[in-house]
């Protein structure tokens, strides 16, 4: 989260509630016909006058900008929090004036920024030297190749099909765990197959599919220098993190365009 959207979060979080609230409204409405779930008249009336109901909702949304700062390091005074959004409201005056508020606030963030990176560069080591030991045994077990890249594979079922180039789309099913074993993605998550640019995806991918024909099933072990380095991606893959995919290569298509 950079610097800009926490201040934004804090000053401005009424705003992107009912901004947020806007932008998701078509997409939620189609996914509620869609399933059959009941709308959400009756638990709304609960809570009571239509003010009373739209205030729940901002709570929810500011609650969830305020909870995701908390799950990346920023801790928040609720308290103080409050007080000073019952001042404002009340019109009284504040205890800091504008300029001020925003000096405190860059400054709390840019303390917060550095300790994070520091958090993710411990973090990213801790992570190469499991990634490197766990690939140093996994070397040593039946079935498993390495690459010069340093990629690991294991043939679970060779197929007999066409074999993808650099260039080509695939349509493939997949499951992608940690080391400690922690699926942080499939096709199964996603209810179908999923069809990509092969040239589009991380190293291991690209240097593992094409290594297998269609009906192939492998197992890939990919380092973090061919998977996403030290950076972090959404809440399950840390930096410098090793992946393991199974995965089975359904069909080899055509070159994507402009590839």
């Amino acid at each position: 989260m950079n610097k800009t959207f926490k201040l934004g979060a804090l000053a401005t979080a009424a705003v992107l509630a009912l901004a947020g609230c806007q932008q998701n409204s078509d997409n939620n409405q189609a996914a509620a016909a869609a399933s059959g779930e009941k709308t959400a008249s009756a638990a709304a009336s609960a809570l009571g006058t239509p003010v009373e109901q739209a205030s729940y909702a901002m709570g929810m949304d500011i609650g969830r900008s305020l909870k995701q700062m908390k799950d990346q390091g920023t801790e928040v005074d609720l308290k103080v929090f409050n007080e000073a959004l019952q001042t404002v409201l009340d019109g009284k005056e504040t205890k800091l004036n504008d300029q001020q508020a925003q000096e405190v606030m860059m400054k709390f963030l840019a303390e917060q920024q550095q300790k994070a990176e520091a958090k993710m560069a411990e973090e990213g080591k801790a992570n190469l030297e499991k990634g490197q030991a766990f690939l140093k045994e996994n070397a040593t077990k039946e079935g498993v190749k390495t690459t010069a890249s340093g990629l690991q594979y294991k043939v679970n079922k060779e197929g007999t099909g066409a074999k993808p180039k650099a260039t080509d789309t695939v349509t493939v099913d997949y499951e992608g765990r940690l080391i400690d074993g922690t699926v942080f993605d499939s096709s199964k998550q996603h209810g179908e197959p999923v069809t990509f640019a092969l040239n589009q995806v991380i190293q291991g991918w690209q240097e593992g599919i094409q290594l297998m024909k269609e009906g192939g099933e492998y197992t890939l072990y990919i380092p973090a220098e061919l998977a996403y380095g030290p950076a972090q991606m959404g809440d399950k893959i840390t930096p410098n993190s090793t992946l393991v995919f199974d995965v089975k290569l359904l069909k080899v298509g055509a070159e994507a365009n402009g590839q």
